[in-house]
């Protein structure tokens, strides 16, 4: 297929290398057609329908080739058959070339382009789909921009031919009609820059504009009947009213009161949210207690005395209390009201688009944040209530490590957990109807960790339907679902950890229209805006990622779009998202996975590079693990990275930085990395993919420049023997 694309290509230049070899833009000068007028004429009266179809063949060979002279061929229709006449051929044959043009440059460029420039084009992109023909028309209209210009990129483009070809037609057809009529006057007209007058420039302009200009009315037009039931106070308590202070919440607060805004933040319950007080920190220093004591456990590894830790559980989970505290003036109160936010504690509920009730107490606002967070989904799995559950949310509160624990779920917060009390010394059982652990990550991922897991005594039920909660002769029991066969599971403690769902209730969105998403989240469009411009979402509750380091990214967009979107919005920008799973190993991932690219068709070549080879990985006795890297097929350019290993969420960062900027697997080979480090994993899978695209060619040909240097070879002489000794 390239090599056809380049046997194209040569053919095309070949063809306008022709053009100007043998002169033949002086057949479409405006001085040749002014004196070969009258014989070009009586050939068309002669045969009028040949002439018509030579012309408009000869027409639609320069457009399509893109060489000068489509101006005066637009003329000479005009003089050579009249304007009704000439303006169809000239529509017809303009738009024949154009979509030549514009196919020939999909057919060459656009799998390069989009290979090479895809993620930086993502969002032009998603515009040329969404509102291709609206850019095209402006376009086309205004001369100011070179038609084969638009050709040549519009193929690069995701816009459809069909589009592509009628839009052009009627957007031409302007000044098609200008030059056409100009034609007919050939005998007055001196130059084809004379035929557009600045007026008649401007009014083209305008034209272009329209299209454009009347969508946003539109729109301006549909915000105003959102609004048509409601009416706005006749003044503002506040610029911006922001609902939930976890991570989206405290930084939109923080972004607003920067730029001087008066912004009021709600909280029902602790500031920080989930991140703080049940999620990120609590269970991250539970994981560093469960670390150290598998490091006790297998310290004989390292030649240190191996002796089973003595876990004093309730001393551990006081310390993730106080790691909590710790981290509390961070998110407090004091803080952010020291940063000029006000900060009140509450219910808050919608009452308006602009109104808020703060138990009971209402609060104006030009524009409303919801950062609510969301909170642990609940299985309606029969008798679960009656058993009782924990979540990640009340976890927490144990005092006691349970004997046996049993958790439902094995995504990236079941797994993490899991981990961490088998090794404080829980007898830990995972059940879930996924087929395998992690599953949004690649089959070689949770092969690894479920290896592993099994290796550290946690035992594995998946791909099982769990069925019912009992409780039998005193013991809690989980009736799971093999085949026809249940298998009970005896347990001490339950602790579900099935995704979460948003917390969108007791708002009043039902009573304001504000939808919801399939998945429960609010539904939000690009700028994170609800049905109601200036009532937007973020974090959690809005989606479409979960994780706390995404929802400070929303969060500046809420706050940008919600104090300045009357003037300039931003859409918000999904294209590099990282995140881990902080299981031992950790599992790290940005872009996409071997799994994601093959259910989307799209092509890639992959490097992998195994730690097992690491030196840093061997000291530490943590080999286990890779660095996958999927880089676009015949460029250095990275479509995601997936990292599993000791310190992957730290390791991870380089292919972030690098999908970001656009650097590629070559700029990072070219970095200096220190050894021994973990992240020279990251070098060495450069290195692959460099050793995988070695120019045989050229290196062969070094090969013989260097033979050609040290000179023939010799063979080497043997050693003479030894002379005899005298013997005496």
């Amino acid at each position: 297929m390239q090599r056809g694309r380049l046997g194209f290509l040569a053919l095309i230049l070949l063809g306008i290398a022709l053009f100007f070899w043998f002169d033949l833009g002086r057949y479409l000068d405006l001085a040749y057609l002014a004196g070969e007028r009258e014989q070009l004429q009586a050939r068309f009266q002669a045969a009028p329908l040949t002439s018509l179809g030579l012309f408009m063949l000869m027409y639609a060979a320069v457009t399509g080739l893109s060489l000068p002279g489509a101006a005066v061929l637009t003329l000479a229709a005009g003089a050579l058959f009249g304007f009704w006449a000439g303006l169809v051929a000239v529509s017809l044959a303009s738009t024949l070339g154009a979509t030549l043009a514009f196919l020939m440059s999909r057919f060459i460029l656009r799998d390069w382009v989009q290979n090479r420039f895809g993620r930086n084009l993502a969002a032009l992109n998603r515009g040329m789909e969404k509102e291709g023909s609206f850019y095209l028309f402006t376009l086309r209209l205004v001369p100011l921009f070179p038609f084969f210009v638009i050709n040549l990129a519009m193929g690069l483009t995701p816009i459809r031919v069909t589009t592509y070809a009628w839009v052009s037609m009627v957007g031409m057809l302007p000044g098609t009609m200008a030059y056409v009529n100009a034609g007919t006057q050939l005998g007055q007209l001196e130059s084809a820059s004379g035929i557009l007058s600045p007026a008649l420039l401007g009014s083209f302009v305008l034209l272009g504009l329209f299209p454009l200009i009347a969508k946003r009315a539109v729109d301006a037009i549909k915000a105003r009947r959102v609004y048509a039931d409601w009416q706005p106070p006749a003044h503002f308590d506040r610029n911006l009213v922001v609902i939930g202070a976890g991570a989206a919440g405290l930084v939109t607060s923080y972004i607003a009161a920067v730029v001087r805004a008066r912004v009021t933040l709600v909280e029902r319950a602790r500031m920080g949210g989930d991140c703080l007080n049940t999620g990120c920190v609590p269970s991250k220093a539970l994981l560093r207690s469960a670390r150290a004591a598998h490091e006790q456990r297998t310290a004989g590894v390292l030649g240190l005395r191996s002796d089973p830790p003595q876990v004093d559980f309730a001393a551990v989970m006081e310390r993730v209390q106080a790691v909590i505290q710790r981290i509390e003036p961070h998110d407090s109160v004091e803080r952010y009201e020291g940063l000029g936010v006000e900060c009140r504690t509450g219910n808050a509920r919608l009452v308006s688009p602009w109104q808020v009730e703060i138990d009971g107490e209402p609060l104006t606002a030009r524009t409303i944040v919801l950062a609510t967070g969301a909170r642990p989904a609940v299985p309606p799995i029969p008798g679960i209530e009656k058993t009782g559950y924990l979540t990640s949310d009340t976890v927490w509160s144990l005092r006691e490590l349970p004997g046996r624990l049993l958790v439902i779920g094995g995504g990236p917060i079941g797994c993490e957990l899991a981990q961490a009390f088998a090794r404080l010394g829980s007898k830990v059982t995972i059940v879930d109807l996924a087929e395998r652990l992690l599953p949004r990550e690649d089959p070689d991922v949770s092969a690894l960790m479920g290896a592993r897991f099994q290796e550290e005594g946690i035992e594995l039920l998946l791909g099982r339907q769990p069925g019912e909660f009992l409780q039998h002769e005193g013991e809690k029991v989980l009736l799971v679902s093999d085949g026809d066969v249940s298998v009970r599971v005896g347990f001490d403690e339950l602790l579900v950890c099935t995704g979460r769902a948003a917390r969108t209730e007791g708002m009043g969105l039902e009573e304001l229209g504000i939808e919801r998403a399939a998945n429960g989240t609010l539904r939000v469009n690009e700028y994170l805006q609800t049905r109601f411009p200036n009532i937007l979402a973020c974090g959690d509750v809005a989606g479409p990622y979960q994780f706390t380091h995404v929802a400070s990214h929303q969060a500046w967009y809420a706050a940008v779009n919600g104090l300045f979107g009357r003037f300039w919005r931003f859409r918000v920008d999904y294209s590099v998202i990282p995140w881990c799973t902080f299981t031992d190993p950790e599992v790290a991932r940005v872009g996409i996975n071997e799994t994601e690219a093959a259910d989307n068709d799209t092509p890639f070549e992959l490097v992998r590079y195994d730690l097992a080879d690491l030196d840093r990985a061997l000291a530490d006795e943590a080999a286990q693990g890779f660095v996958k890297v999927l880089v676009a097929p015949g460029t250095d350019r990275i479509l995601g990275a997936t990292v599993v290993g000791h310190n992957a969420g730290e390791t991870i960062n380089e292919f972030v930085l690098a999908m970001r900027h656009g650097l590629g697997l070559n700029k990072i080979l070219g970095t200096i990395h220190i050894y021994p480090t973990m992240s020279e994993g990251n070098k060495f899978a450069a290195g692959a993919w460099k050793q995988a695209h070695a120019p045989e060619k050229m290196l062969r040909l070094l090969g013989w420049f260097h033979g050609l240097q040290a000179g023939p070879a010799k063979t080497a002489a043997s050693p003479k023997p030894a002379a005899p000794q005298n013997e005496e």
